[in-house]
């Protein structure tokens, strides 16, 4: 029997460009007599636990192409943390032979930080088994956080959105505030590390311009301090704008918008915390003020993609296959900066179990000293990553997404 089969799977939230990933893995394939066919897993592995295995030979060439350019997860997704291997070693034998039935050989696993950790259990159980199974971690976040690479594919599109987003607003509250709001808060994703926030600061590159102020979770929150800059900066400005991390946390540590729900990972339910420093506001200085959360909206902007994070996201789907029937196994593919100026990267390489459940957060050189903004560090680290349009199709108007038919295998027991 010849396990030359790809299991593929999409996990966590979605990114702009996610789907560019499944493209380049799909593309390459196809161009490779040694691999048989790519099933995607519907719903993440999810589909592997439930014998839900799609078989992407269905879809057109062209269908394919237009992944490159659609968003959220064309496949499906989904929140699921497996157990230790000691916890539910059974979990992971039931993955195991149900990769044997469908002859999968590779299985890259494109996620973030959890998912890079299933990878690892994978390949080691695999190993155990004496079945010959490659394991490649493909990363994706939008949050920016995942250990050992540069970058992750998904955050240049949003880092993109966000300073545009920022730049937009900050004309449109600075037009009416002599007469009307002075105040606007953007709230954006990040639960720990403050890379999304801090790329609203690649819309001003002076104290003058906006974002006047940006809260980070790697900078305790000090109510006094933000009153006080807020306050001056209507009285120098005329208006303030602020971006603030949903992960904005007090010095002890609790997130000023904690609420009492968690997710499938244990990780508290975040989200809030703009309409909580608008009140702040109101309350303390009486400013009018607006706000908004960017939620969903950030990392769905395909029309803002940035053509670096696509152009990465490809080549990382496109690696993947390459180098697993180079006998890569039990890594994460990662994305090294080789040049600064002009800017230059290529695909690494890095052991899945130095990467598993470690998070990156911002540098404290990438903060400028009042912790109110980013240093020149940081922007000449994010400036590359937003370079180039990547504008998807439109027809009438509208963006030409493609919308899979997700057709399920029959179960090959």
């Amino acid at each position: 029997m010849v396990n030359n089969n790809i299991f593929y799977a999409q996990s966590g939230g979605p990114t702009a460009v996610i789907n560019a990933t499944a493209c380049g893995v799909i593309q390459t394939a196809r161009q490779k007599n040694e691999i048989g066919t790519v099933f995607a897993g519907k719903n993440g592995i999810i589909g592997a636990l439930k014998n839900e295995l799609i078989d992407t030979a269905q879809y057109s060439d062209t269908a394919i192409e237009q992944l490159k350019y659609t968003p959220a997860s064309a496949f499906g997704t989904c929140r699921y943390k497996l157990k230790s291997l000691e916890e539910d070693r059974a979990t992971y034998e039931q993955l195991i032979q149900i990769f044997k039935n469908y002859q999968i050989g590779y299985v890259f696993y494109n996620g973030g930080n959890d998912s890079q950790d299933t990878s690892h259990k994978l390949s080691k159980l695999s190993k155990e088994m004496g079945y010959p199974l490659s394991c490649l971690g493909l990363p994706k976040t939008v949050d920016n956080d995942l250990f050992g690479t540069d970058c992750c594919p998904g955050f240049g599109s949003v880092a993109k959105y966000i300073a545009i987003s920022t730049l937009e607003t900050a004309l449109d509250v600075k037009s009416m505030s002599a007469s009307s709001t002075k105040v606007f808060i953007l709230e954006v994703m990040g639960r720990h590390a403050g890379w999304i926030a801090a790329s609203a600061g690649l819309a001003g590159n002076n104290l003058e311009s906006a974002p006047h102020i940006i809260l980070l979770p790697e900078v305790p929150f000090e109510q006094k301090s933000f009153l006080i800059k807020v306050k001056q900066c209507v009285k120098d400005y005329g208006y303030c704008s602020i971006v603030a991390s949903e992960g904005t946390r007090f010095a002890n540590g609790k997130f000023l918008s904690e609420g009492t729900s968690s997710d499938a990972f244990g990780h508290v339910q975040l989200g809030g915390v703009a309409p909580i420093l608008g009140a702040l506001i109101n309350k303390e200085l009486s400013i009018k003020n607006h706000w908004a959360v960017a939620d969903y909206l950030q990392r769905s902007a395909r029309h803002l993609a940035s053509q670096v994070d696509l152009d990465q996201a490809y080549t990382l789907g496109q690696q993947a296959v390459l180098r697993a029937l180079n006998g890569a196994s039990d890594v994460m593919l990662t994305i090294d900066r080789i040049q600064q100026s002009p800017y230059q990267w290529q695909i690494g390489e890095i052991a899945l179990s130095e990467v598993a459940n470690k998070e990156k957060k911002l540098p404290t050189d990438f903060i400028r000293a009042d912790g109110f903004g980013i240093s020149e560090k940081c922007r000449d680290y994010l400036l590359p990553l937003i370079q180039g349009e990547a504008y998807p199709t439109y027809h009438n108007g509208l963006p030409e997404y493609v919308k899979l038919n997700l057709e399920t295998m029959k179960s090959a027991v």
